[in-house]
């Protein structure tokens, strides 16, 4: 009545056994089932409804509602289900399960003060839009509800942190609403260039894991938590930078969104910059329709409506080309307030010294999360420029930045005249001489 996982079907660590992850040992074909998990096991909101819910209940739920997170209630309910599991020890069906989860986190909800004053000022409102709802489903809102102990409610631990946790970043929402965790499952990483692992229930509520194409051995097994193309909430909700992801949101937040921009395409999974630079016809669209409101061009404006409501793409080109002057101008005043941004908080993270990045253990996520977003920026104004200058390759001097899981630290890079480069400073190896495994980010260059 347990989990089954095909021969092959295996958990590995990283970074210390702070990531754990499904891979495979062997191959596997298209269309294998690689793991069960029995409808008994799968957590929902649901059945935690079901089975928590009493009269005696409802002074608990009125507190919750009293903080404003009754919409949060499916998720609050999945968390006391976590908790009493907890409570019950090794008597509960789930406990090796929840023994092998992680107690560290990178996410928003895990994230300091100071962490948040080191992002840009658009992700930092989505981390603390994260933050206030964990804030809100704090261990004050288990302090009634009667079926907990003292011993767990106020332990110095803060369970109830930690069972947010649990369901935020391993819980996912069904179509009917429901709010699920499928353990075992819950190890699947996140793909966004593509997905090994296609989900699938039978009719009594078991779930099944099927390989979408054949998976040599070594892979990951992965299947998408979220829209790849928008890192920031990956950042937020999971606590990971997705740097596979094609595209990042533009960033663009304008005073008020008619409905003639949500019908050109407004909204965050579509206003894309790529990472070769390219920008998302929606985005070209805003520009011009703004330009056309702030001139008072009316007329234009409506024929910009006209033509895009009726597919009549060789009149949207002709606008677009009209005004291209004047909207790529605007889009590269955008990029470079952005870019400015991202560089007043690199600067404020670089500033602080290496023990309160050890106390504030998110900040080299943070930074890398800045320098990839200053990437994409930066290869948008490259690409669009009338004077975008000449490329990092062709650089005589650069300042690179060196990062592991506990710090970062920044070496400078000079170009001989034979093309060799000499470095000084970085992290350097690890202690007994061997290569540090690190992440390297160009974050400056002069070109003499």
């Amino acid at each position: 009545n347990g989990f089954q996982g095909a021969d092959g079907f295996r958990l590995k660590e990283e970074k210390r056994g702070k990531e754990v992850h499904a891979t495979t040992s062997k191959d596997f074909p298209a269309g294998q089932p690689i793991l069960f998990v029995p409808e008994s096991l799968i957590l929902s909101s649901d059945k935690a409804m079901a089975e928590l819910r009493s009269p005696e209940m409802l002074a608990a739920e009125d507190f919750v509602v009293g903080r404003e997170a009754e919409t949060e209630a499916r998720q609050w309910y999945l968390m006391l289900k976590i908790l009493k599991e907890i409570q019950n020890g090794r008597d509960s069906p789930w406990y090796a399960w929840l023994n092998s989860l992680p107690r560290y986190y990178e996410n928003a909800a895990a994230m300091t003060d100071l962490c948040l004053q080191c992002l840009p000022p658009l992700m930092r409102m989505l981390a603390e839009e994260e933050r206030e709802k964990q804030r809100r489903l704090s261990k004050e809102c288990i302090d009634l509800v009667p079926f907990l102990c003292d011993d767990l409610k106020y332990h110095p631990r803060d369970f109830c942190k930690w069972a947010y946790q649990i369901v935020y970043t391993r819980g996912f929402e069904t179509e009917d609403g429901d709010w699920k965790i499928v353990p075992m499952a819950d190890y699947f990483d996140h793909g966004s260039d593509c997905t090994e692992i296609s989900p699938s229930y039978d009719a009594d509520g078991n779930y099944y894991a099927y390989t979408t194409y054949d998976v040599p051995a070594g892979s990951a097994l992965r299947i998408s938590y979220a829209d790849p193309r928008n890192p920031a909430f990956l950042l937020a909700r999971y606590g990971f930078l997705d740097e596979n992801c094609p595209s990042s949101y533009c960033k663009l937040l304008p005073p008020t969104v008619n409905q003639d921009m949500l019908d050109l395409g407004y909204s965050h999974n579509r206003m894309l910059f790529y990472r070769t630079g390219e920008v998302a016809d929606e985005v070209w669209d805003i520009f011009l329709y703004t330009h056309l409101s702030s001139t008072n061009n009316m007329d234009d404006q409506q024929a910009l409506m006209r033509a895009h409501r009726d597919g009549d793409f060789e009149t949207k080109l002709a606008l677009h080309e009209k005004y291209y002057p004047a909207t790529s101008a605007a889009l590269l005043e955008h990029v470079d307030g952005i870019i400015e941004e991202i560089d007043q908080v690199i600067k404020k993270s670089d500033a602080h010294p290496v023990y309160i990045k050890n106390e504030h253990r998110r900040l080299p996520l943070i930074q890398r999360h800045n320098q990839f977003v200053r990437e994409t920026f930066s290869n948008v104004r490259n690409r669009y420029s009338p004077d975008p200058g000449v490329d990092w390759m062709e650089a005589t001097r650069v300042t690179v930045e060196e990062c592991d899981d506990a710090e970062c630290a920044t070496k400078l890079c000079v170009k001989d005249l034979q093309g060799n480069w000499m470095c000084e400073g970085g992290l350097g190896p690890n202690w007994d001489g061997s290569e540090r495994v690190k992440s390297q980010t160009v974050i400056a260059a002069e070109y003499n």
